[in-house]
């Protein structure tokens, strides 16, 4: 009965959130199958602590513990490269192409446009270095608050707004690039 209680528990807490910490699982490893592998380890960790989940932010303890298991893993897989492209349309299980494409709201042109937007958004983010990357995606992809950020990455909050300033200049510096390039 314990067990079930708390799985029950552990599920209404965190069943939400593990899109969320797929993504950014996805975002720090770049590869598919080390995401889900991350985040599986993620969900084991938060099961057995979950006693010390005292009903804060679901979401962002969610988050801390994919967080840190991505740097466990990081250390152990360090030699290993990415093997698989990172490709947006992976992130967003809700959304296909076809269905952008097919949408009244917008002609195929803008779809078009829309996609190859998002593409070079995401390359320009895979060239940020991973302390940058990590808060720029938990604040304008997950939309977290500077203090669950600052709690997440377990820094101070002057430097998590002192990183996304500069990972935001850097996202802008690559974009341009990418702009003169094509």
């Amino acid at each position: 009965m314990e067990g079930h209680s708390r799985a029950g528990r552990f599920e209404k807490i965190f069943k939400a959130h593990l899109d969320a910490a797929y993504n950014f699982a996805r975002w720090l490893t770049r590869d598919e199958r080390n995401a889900e592998d991350v985040v599986q380890e993620a969900c084991l960790r938060a099961f057995k602590s979950l006693d010390s989940f005292h009903g804060e932010n679901g979401r962002a303890w969610l988050l801390a513990i994919v967080r840190n298991t991505y740097y466990t893993w990081f250390r152990r897989n360090q030699a290993q490269p990415p093997s698989v492209p990172f490709d947006e349309e992976t992130m967003t299980a809700d959304s296909s192409e076809l269905a952008d494409l097919e949408s009244p709201h917008g002609s195929v042109d803008q779809a078009l446009q829309q996609q190859d937007a998002r593409r070079l958004v995401n390359a320009a983010l895979e060239q940020l270095p991973e302390e940058f990357r990590e808060v720029i995606v938990l604040r304008e992809l997950e939309e977290l608050s500077y203090k669950e950020i600052a709690a997440i990455a377990g820094i101070p909050l002057g430097t998590v707004m002192s990183r996304l300033a500069r990972a935001r200049k850097l996202l802008l510096h690559h974009l341009q690039h990418a702009q003169r390039e094509s």
